[in-house]
């Protein structure tokens, strides 16, 4: 009996403390997991920050996908100097408590680490992450990066319950020398006994998070002002 009474508590607890703004977020997810599968739905619309984030029922799963878009006022190679500083992705990448650069295998190619925080009461999730480039080419306008989670990389690391799956696809297109299109479709499952309404809550806020995340550190001279060559090829 104590056991059960603690996860209720935990759960009341992050209900109880969290904005109504968040409370109604929660409703609406339970909601739409009723609605067609397969069908892209406008979940948020942040018209001033020109950011939509979608979310889709894949049939015959409780957890969702996202796809999240945004025309950042930054030039291509900015965004992608973010993109490539994985040691620093806890400045801007959503709910971050650690995070490691693990292998370049190739200028095309590399792996990385995250520790991704969690609620108290509950075990933090880790994952690793494969990211493969696709450069920009004459047949193809965007630089595109696919992350999928490689669960036996590495050992498990307790406490931390390793992630089941964090698959992303990245596209970055210049719509003009100051400005760029910003794309992630993705999916997550991050394993344990997370409750599908929890975790999908977190898959609509989290790209969102990451977007407005990239669109702040567009502005850090590090990024905009670096006259560095690229540390990967995005470009053929």
């Amino acid at each position: 009996m104590i056991r059960p009474l603690l996860s209720k508590l935990i759960v009341l607890t992050a209900i109880t403390t969290v904005p109504l703004s968040v409370v109604a977020d929660v409703d609406d997810l339970r909601n739409t997991q009723k609605s067609n599968a397969n069908e892209w739905r406008l979940h948020k619309n942040d018209a001033r920050h020109k950011i939509k984030v979608y979310v889709k029922n894949e049939e015959g799963q409780k957890l969702r996908s996202f796809k999240v878009e945004g025309i950042i006022d930054a030039p291509l190679e900015t965004l992608l100097r973010i993109q490539s500083d994985v040691e620093n992705y806890a400045r801007w990448y959503f709910e971050i408590a650690e995070v490691k650069l693990l292998k370049k295998v190739s200028d095309k190619e590399f792996y990385f680490y995250l520790v991704h925080d969690a609620p108290i009461g509950l075990p933090k999730r880790d994952v690793i992450l494969r990211t493969v480039i696709e450069p920009m080419s004459k047949k193809q306008p965007y630089v595109q990066l696919r992350m999928t989670s490689i669960p036996d990389y590495m050992p498990p690391r307790p406490p931390f319950i390793r992630m089941e799956a964090e698959n992303y696809v990245l596209r970055y297109t210049p719509i003009s020398k100051t400005q760029t299109l910003r794309e992630v479709e993705g999916f997550i499952n991050p394993g344990g006994n997370t409750p599908s309404w929890a975790i999908n809550f977190v898959s609509g806020k989290g790209p969102y998070t990451n977007m407005m995340g990239i669109r702040r550190m567009a502005s850090m001279p590090q990024y905009a002002d670096s006259q560095e060559p690229l540390p990967y090829t995005f470009f053929e």
